[in-house]
């Protein structure tokens, strides 16, 4: 009892105290001649701008807080990026993509961070990674040190399921531009923008990234959102496509073993793309040049200790600036639009079409192969690497338990990632 009367008696004193120093400090003090203080009425109070009173200290925090100054706006795209957190930790879609991205979508959002402002840490990360180009080039070294391209080389004709796979992005590009010419329909893209949506259909994040930014920079977050949702999203959109367009006999085709590539033709292969790319499409060398860079260091075999740190700290430190930088574009002012809606819908158009056109393709080759080619490898198409080569793996065993596709696959998938890069690059050069 004693306790809590002493207590009672501390918190009554602290209240009296802070009300009798909130009495004698409300009203601004000044001197007279004589330099005595006198208290100003309120009326004649005229001091510039300064917290005169500590009712005007709380004033001034209550309207700096977070409360007061966000906006219904910056709580939806708080919620969005609560989400994207969710799918990426709680569905792991994407993690090493989703997180970041997520946290930085939350963080630009907050008015009084003014974390993309001049002078902001995503601000900087934008502007010297993504606007110049930088990340997503470094993501392709990495990509490049991770990838084989021995089956490409093994079976050359496969780069054609590649190439069939890119049709998505052009027809997207073309049913974005033919919108405004619906009468009364609220989404209208120019080409550029139009050519930004397009290359979602490539399945490739950092081409994406790499184009949006050079192209239409103010839809990079829902671009970079549609185009990685859709790669982990490849498992469930990818099987229908393929199982409506296949039938069962052309599923069940088995393919023969695929020869041994020497490692001369793996030091060649990077060399030789690099050099007809310059050739004939000089402006998709940025891209096809960084991702058979990082491939010639893997096969060289000279220098593994910069093909480690390419597969590994360069690439994970670049994956989060880079996410983190997207995520800054998730402004709540350019997210929030009829336009985001449009861009999902399309990338899903975009995917859906590259996935059935490099089927498509894959049926033709069938029957011209004399039944020796089965045409769900074609959906591999799409640069969406390794994911599309184990859905093509995954729907052909379910058909024929004997059936072993995937390193068949993993031609046209990494073709793929050299033809979504060189459709960026024909985009960037009559666009850009």
């Amino acid at each position: 009892m004693i306790k809590r009367s002493a207590f009672i008696k501390g918190t009554t004193m602290l209240i009296l105290a802070v009300a009798g120093s909130f009495f004698l400090l409300s009203a601004p003090v000044t001197a007279d001649a004589a330099g005595a203080p006198q208290h100003q009425s309120a009326e004649k109070d005229d001091a510039p701008h300064g917290i005169t009173s500590i009712s005007g200290a709380f004033v001034s925090m209550w309207k700096s807080t977070g409360i007061n100054t966000t906006s219904g706006k910056n709580y939806i795209m708080i919620v969005v990026g609560l989400i994207l957190l969710y799918l990426g930790i709680g569905r792991g879609y994407e993690p090493l993509l989703m997180i970041p991205i997520a946290v930085g979508a939350i963080l630009v959002n907050v008015p009084g961070a003014e974390m993309m402002m001049p002078g902001g840490f995503l601000y900087y990360l934008y502007h010297v990674g993504i606007a110049t180009g930088v990340f997503p080039l470094l993501i392709f070294m990495g990509v490049g040190a991770h990838t084989d391209f021995g089956p490409l080389i093994a079976n050359p004709r496969m780069a054609l399921l590649g190439a069939a796979a890119q049709f998505g992005i052009f027809s997207t590009l073309l049913g974005a531009l033919a919108l405004k010419y619906i009468p009364g329909f609220p989404i209208e893209f120019t080409l550029k923008e139009a050519a930004a949506i397009g290359i979602i259909g490539g399945a490739d994040g950092p081409t994406a990234i790499y184009l949006t930014s050079k192209l239409a920079d103010h839809l990079l977050g829902p671009i970079a959102i549609a185009a990685y949702s859709y790669m982990a999203l490849v498992p469930i959109i990818q099987p229908p496509i393929m199982r409506a367009l296949c039938s069962k006999e052309e599923m069940s085709v088995e393919m023969k073993q695929l020869r041994h590539v020497t490692k001369m033709e793996k030091i060649i292969f990077p060399l030789m793309v690099i050099l007809m790319c310059a050739l004939f499409i000089p402006s998709a060398v940025p891209l096809v040049g960084m991702l058979m860079f990082g491939n010639l260091i893997k096969e060289c075999g000279a220098v593994e200790r910069l093909n480690k740190a390419a597969q590994n700290e360069i690439l994970n430190v670049t994956t989060i600036f880079l996410a983190l930088a997207v995520g800054s574009k998730m402004q709540a002012e350019y997210f929030l639009t009829v336009q985001s809606i449009g861009i999902i819908v399309l990338g899903l158009i975009a995917f859906s079409i590259g996935t059935a056109s490099g089927v498509l393709l894959g049926k033709v080759m069938y029957r011209l192969s004399g039944k020796t080619i089965n045409p769900l490898i074609g959906a591999a198409g799409v640069s969406a690497v390794p994911m599309a080569a184990r859905v093509v793996q995954k729907v052909g065993v379910e058909v024929n338990p004997k059936n072993f596709l995937l390193m068949h696959a993993m031609g046209p998938n990494v073709s793929g990632v050299i033809g979504s890069a060189i459709a960026a690059g024909v985009l960037l050069s009559l666009l850009g």
